[in-house]
């Protein structure tokens, strides 16, 4: 990802410098494919204007870490570029000072072959802007979403969870159908639904209503999956979060007072 989005500022002109001290053969290449310019970390942090933080979330406070020991200045920009909760992103825009900070999360993958990711941004609003430029013509689509730091981890996150627990799901539910030998009825059955319930927000109130009689079946299920061998913590899970909903059985809500009962119902 993050040669490709260099390439994508090389593309405009503009310079972008990384440091290739303990990285693979591999990165190297996609570096010099991608005609950035190698330096130690200390000249990069020198000359950069914009510091930009891309790579795996769990070496982002190492990263930052790195990055501040060699003294951003109050002109600069660091984006943190890695989703991460808004405690993690707190202490880093912490210890970031004086430079600002701004929270930044990539939806979508490499922009290559004419895939076009989002890069969405917030923070204070000048440095949004600011970064938002620097991809102006490219195919990083920048969008700010809010001038508080976190909002834009905060929308990768909660978008990631369902995308990639769904994936998982849908894993766990072939494998059993495979188990059980209705592979072929079940991606019949799928296949009649082509839209994601991610944006169907008025199915929340239906399944607060029908949570009591979905609860036991999930319950089921899990015993099931966990029969056929296949790991069943995830739908068990998914059977108490229903639990909290049973209360509403025939009690007619909106989807706020239904995303209230669920938080109320955890208190």
């Amino acid at each position: 990802m993050g040669a490709a989005v260099g390439a994508q500022l090389r593309s405009r002109g503009i310079p972008v410098l990384w440091c290739p001290e303990g990285r693979s053969d591999a990165t190297r290449r996609r570096a010099d494919e991608a005609d950035l310019e190698g330096v130690s970390l200390a000249d990069g942090i020198r000359r950069a204007d914009v510091v930009l933080s891309l790579c795996a979330p769990g070496g982002a406070e190492e990263v930052a870490e790195l990055v501040a020991g060699n003294g951003l200045t109050e002109g600069a920009v660091f984006v943190e570029a890695n989703p991460l909760a808004p405690g993690r992103m707190s202490a880093i825009a912490a210890r970031m000072r004086p430079a600002t900070v701004v929270d930044g999360a990539v939806v979508g993958s490499p922009p290559v072959g004419g895939k076009s990711p989002s890069l969405y941004l917030s923070g204070p609003g000048a440095a949004v802007e600011r970064v938002a430029e620097l991809f102006e013509g490219t195919d990083v689509e920048a969008r700010a979403v809010g001038e508080e730091l976190g909002q834009a981890s905060v929308l990768k996150l909660i978008y990631s969870a369902y995308q990639k627990t769904s994936r998982l799901v849908a894993a766990l539910a072939y494998g059993a159908a495979d188990t059980y030998g209705v592979t072929d009825e079940l991606l019949d059955i799928a296949g009649r639904r082509t839209r994601s319930y991610l944006v169907e927000t008025g199915y929340l109130p239906k399944t607060a209503d029908r949570a009591w009689r979905w609860a036991p079946d999930l319950a089921d299920a899990a015993d099931l999956l966990a029969e056929a061998g296949l790991p069943a913590g995830t739908v068990r899970a998914a059977a108490e979060t229903l639990e909290r909903w049973s209360p509403e059985r025939d009690r007619p809500l909106d989807v706020a007072e239904a995303l209230r009962s669920l938080r109320d119902a955890g208190a």
